[in-house]
């Protein structure tokens, strides 16, 4: 891979040090915090490009809001497992940013003619507000170049990047309202002024467009201030500019009371998903997010079906993965979630079943037989679990669980399972037991 010259030797090491396979499910990174996703297919692969939450302090940032001074990409090619090819742009590499501002916003990045275009909003060193500037790469995974100045006629935040069929490329942003503008085939400069988008909601915070095509429909989602915190909503039109209307809710209100959302949606292998973040490893503050994916779809007339968050998220787990039950599929109501270690949330969770609680786990591939689980657990005073396949009712085997206080890796010997995609479930016989993960060998 060429190198620009321009790229910092930081930057470089970040690369280096931070490509690394991460396995979850939602959210889907576990290791840091991650907002606004912008997920795109390239070359087969899905990338998302997320904004970078960190922790304000005194010298970084205003304490008690968000806190953004760079930005890492991830792919995945499965869906379960995710590579995070480390930092690709820092407020610090940008000529005409602030370099203490902490405000590298929600991003999108585009290909056109082999390149890789990035754009992110930040504040300016000599002007208020925001400006939306433009990082180049020949690479998805980067790094990434940044233009020696921002994009001209813009001021706001949450650039996308339309390109339709016909080759015109858009620039959609927000700042009190949601804007459009062409832009030159050279992809950094406008090629129309920016006109504001009609017919949306005009109470309530709106910002965050994402536009995309289906069957000769436009559709611009946005998340809204419907009531107190942003709901995602969508609008409809007959071109990418419009004229638009208001059609319906993708995802609701956050149930916990997370104030942000910020989505994208992207076609992959057939199956349309839905990008979005909420808190879930930081529950009680929530400038500090985490990106998730659920399965999105469409009624006959093109409308969207509203998504329901979940846990298990997206994508087919091998049987030989480790298996994270508590981003589970369903489970019984008295069937607690938490956390390994709650002054380290990265660590991330457990499940508690008690006598007659459950956990499920759909969709795991057991693309050969296999003879042996691996059981991380704990259970004080000992319990016996049942582990059976939930979609055809066949049980795998018991789990007799010693006592133990501290958490333990059992192995176990089985019966080779059938061969297939099956939805696992684990019930709790007697006993009660904390349980992290379970692998098959």
């Amino acid at each position: 891979m060429r190198i620009p010259s321009k790229i910092t030797f930081f930057t470089l090491l970040a690369i280096c040090l931070n490509s690394f396979s991460i396995r979850a499910q939602n959210p889907l990174i576990l290791d840091q915090y991650t907002a606004d996703p912008t997920a795109r297919v390239f070359d087969g692969k899905l990338y998302v490009y997320p904004s970078h939450d960190i922790l304000c302090t005194e010298n970084k940032g205003r304490v008690g809001w968000f806190c953004m001074e760079d930005y890492h990409v991830f792919s995945s090619d499965n869906l379960t497992t995710w590579k995070d090819h480390g930092a690709i742009l820092s407020q610090t590499e940008v000529a005409w940013a602030d370099p203490s501002g902490y405000s590298m916003w929600a991003p999108d990045c585009v290909e056109r003619d082999g390149k890789y275009y990035f754009y992110f909003p930040t504040k300016p060193k000599d002007a208020k507000g925001f400006k939306i500037g433009v990082a180049i790469s020949d690479s998805p995974e980067g790094p990434f170049v940044p233009q020696e100045n921002p994009i001209a006629g813009v001021d706001g935040i949450d650039p996308n990047v339309f390109i339709d069929a016909d080759g015109q490329a858009y620039l959609y942003w927000s700042g009190g309202n949601i804007f459009v503008a062409k832009l030159k085939p050279n992809m950094t400069e406008l090629a129309s002024e920016p006109q504001v988008i009609a017919n949306l909601p005009q109470e309530g915070l709106k910002e965050g467009p994402f536009v995309f095509e289906r069957n000769g429909l436009y559709y611009l989602t946005y998340p809204h201030v419907e009531n107190k915190t942003e709901r995602l909503e969508y609008a409809m039109g007959p071109t990418p500019e419009g004229p638009f209307t208001v059609t319906g809710v993708i995802m609701d209100e956050s149930p916990t009371g997370c104030w942000t959302n910020h989505q994208s949606i992207v076609n992959f292998k057939d199956q349309w998903y839905l990008f979005y973040h909420h808190n879930d490893l930081s529950p009680d503050f929530d400038k500090n997010r985490s990106i998730r994916a659920d399965s999105l779809s469409f009624n006959r007339d093109g409308t969207i079906r509203k998504v329901q968050p979940t846990l298990r998220g997206i994508g087919i787990n091998k049987a030989t993965e480790t298996i994270q039950l508590d981003r589970y599929s369903s489970k019984s109501d008295s069937a607690t979630i938490q956390f390994n270690d709650p002054e380290t949330p990265f660590k991330g969770w457990h499940a508690v079943l008690s006598a007659g609680d459950f956990i499920r786990y759909n969709q795991v591939d057991f693309e050969s037989g296999r003879s042996e689980i691996v059981l991380h657990v704990k259970a004080e005073g000992g319990a016996v679990l049942e582990l059976s396949f939930a979609d055809t009712n066949q049980p795998i085997t018991k789990l007799n669980i010693p006592d133990s206080t501290g958490w333990r890796s059992l192995d176990f010997k089985l019966a080779n399972p059938e061969v297939g995609i099956h939805d696992l479930e684990i019930k709790v016989i007697s006993g009660a037991a904390a349980i992290d993960w379970l692998q098959f060998k």
